[in-house]
């Protein structure tokens, strides 16, 4: 009798789209891959696909390696023997990575000695809205589709007031199984917009909100609805949806970390644009300086501002040690671009 483990290998496409396929991994069999159960990372074989029809090669060239980086529990199959393989992007020479790969530009900032020894984490709160297949409209929006009035939506309950609950309930749950640590949910200011937020140490962080985004993909699927991430999809009256980034280094959690802090946002405001560059598509129509957010024309920070670019809160001020959290950021960002760039910023610079 043979024995398996089904893999789901996921990846980025060439426009930070999810994409997936499924391999069984025989061991112990006749038809052996593995001699043993796959346990670790290293286990999992490289597998390839067709990058042309991802944008990610040409067709008379087409094949990119997935190349495995971390492993979660699986979900949505029952068996034990189920996993959720994340994988980057590699050409066929397996040393040069294909150009779509922002996990490995960012893995060269965040192996840097000085980056891993300054340990930084990341605390990610994720906004975004759950769409109607039919209106293409977020859930509990009116046929009209102009914006309710903001307000009630805020961490509400009633089902006229929160949409989607079931949802994002199975969501946190299914993430929670796979190991990732979401830290909470709550219903966002917005009809329709919901967030969780995400915790974790370097680059793995940015692996788990990838993962996280699979996860709630496959959800909606189940429901017959599907996830916006833009940052300002409803135009008008309506919050848009960020990816705000609570951020901070070992210096920075010990004691007098605040004057580290102050340092980073001295360092944050010089390379603004820099980081503005890379905070997601679509960010200016969020970040107008209304709807709680900064302007992305000038970096400004405060203790407990929510319109501020980098707000410190009132707790850390009291501390005098903790993190900042960096709230431009918007939800179209690809995460492994933030998590580098904050870390060149305030580290290596």
């Amino acid at each position: 009798m043979s024995d398996y483990v089904i893999a789901e290998y996921i990846w980025l496409d060439a426009n930070k789209n999810l994409r997936s396929k499924t391999k069984t991994i025989f061991y112990n069999s006749n038809k052996i891959v593995l001699d043993k159960k796959p346990l670790n990372l290293e286990d999992y074989p490289i597998w390839n696909y067709d990058g042309s029809s991802t944008g990610q090669a040409v067709g008379n060239n087409s094949e990119v390696f997935l190349r495995p980086v971390k492993i979660y529990r699986d979900p949505f199959r029952a068996s034990n023997n189920s996993v959720l393989v994340l994988c980057d992007t590699w050409n066929e020479e397996l040393d040069v990575a294909n150009f779509s790969n922002s996990r490995a530009r960012a893995n060269t900032v965040m192996s840097n000695q000085k980056v891993v020894d300054a340990k930084p984490w990341y605390g990610f709160e994720l906004e975004f809205f759950l769409m109607s297949k039919s209106t293409h409209k977020p859930l509990g929006f009116p046929k009209d589709g102009k914006s309710p009035t903001q307000g009630k939506f805020y961490c509400s309950i009633g089902s006229q007031n929160a949409f989607g609950r079931d949802i994002i309930e199975k969501h946190y749950q299914y993430c929670l199984k796979s190991g990732i640590q979401v830290t909470g949910i709550n219903a966002e200011v917005a009809c329709g917009q919901w967030e969780y937020q995400i915790i974790g140490e370097g680059i793995e962080a940015a692996d788990d909100v990838w993962m996280s985004r699979y996860i709630l993909e496959r959800i909606c699927e189940q429901f017959g609805v599907y996830s916006n991430w833009e940052p300002k999809p409803i135009e008008g009256d309506c919050n848009g949806s960020g990816m705000h980034t609570n951020y901070s280094t070992l210096k920075m959690r010990s004691e007098n970390g605040i004057d580290t802090i102050f340092k980073a946002i001295e360092k944050l405001e010089e390379r603004h644009h820099e980081h503005i560059k890379v905070y997601g598509d679509g960010n200016e129509k969020r970040l107008t300086g209304k709807h709680e957010t900064s302007s992305m024309e000038k970096f400004k920070w405060g203790f407990a501002n929510r319109e501020a670019s980098v707000r410190v809160s009132n707790q850390v001020k009291k501390d005098k040690k903790g993190y900042l959290e960096d709230r431009r950021p918007g939800s179209s960002c690809d995460v492994y671009d933030v998590v580098a760039i904050l870390a060149e910023t305030t580290i290596l610079l």
